[in-house]
């Protein structure tokens, strides 16, 4: 059976509007979570608005309540608490409490997994996130830990520069090193939403990019 409700984190964002509005247009009722509503400015009947923080466990649960999968963009914000595991950690309780077994995750190309053979620009991009933001990769790195050691179907998205535009061109997939330097964000909402229905990623972290 199709997934027909949804749970978005990291919806306010540049990345999580066009996966917002893409979800919409295939005809998904949303759970959108939301630190600041009033600023959120897409409006549709098929999103209801949960007011709260992903680091927030509470926020969380009220967010996955009646859903029938998960779809996290969340990123991390300037100045502010470390997010990602936080986060990840919060959907894997709420999960396991609700029942939910599906979610997908985005992340940079920086997180490592064990089966990468990673090539000469994507060791660059790492080790530059690596060498400047050490804490932020860290717990990157920490979130992607606790998505392999739960037994939810989970597909962790890696991916280059986000260019802010509509779908255009195709996208290329390898598990092992990113395809291409950016990648554009309709492209990505499209191939995020797609991951839904399709198994062949579930419990990887496949890296996606344009081509």
């Amino acid at each position: 059976m199709k997934q027909r409700k949804i749970a978005v984190l990291g919806g306010g964002g540049r990345t999580g509007k066009y996966l917002v509005n893409h979800l919409i247009n295939e005809g998904f009722q949303l759970k959108v979570l939301l630190r600041h509503p009033k600023q959120f400015l897409i409006q549709s009947q098929q999103i209801e608005i949960v007011k709260g923080d992903a680091t927030h466990h509470e926020s969380v649960r009220q967010l996955v309540e009646g859903c029938d999968a998960i779809i996290s963009v969340v990123g991390q914000r300037p100045g502010e608490p470390l997010v990602a595991s936080r986060a990840t950690q919060n959907l894997l309780d709420s999960m396991n409490e609700s029942g939910i077994k599906r979610l997908i995750s985005l992340a940079g190309l920086n997180v490592d997994a064990p089966s990468d053979r990673k090539g000469k620009e994507t060791l660059m991009g790492t080790e530059w996130m690596k060498a400047n933001y050490p804490e932020i990769h860290a717990d990157r790195q920490k979130s992607y830990a606790l998505l392999e050691q739960s037994p939810v179907n989970w597909t962790l998205v890696r991916v280059p520069f986000i260019e802010f535009q509509e779908a255009s061109g195709e996208l290329a997939v390898n598990l092992k090193d990113c395809p291409s330097g950016k990648i554009n964000s309709g492209s990505l909402a499209i191939f995020l939403v797609d991951q839904l229905f399709d198994e062949s990623y579930c419990r990887k972290a496949p890296f996606v990019a344009s081509v």
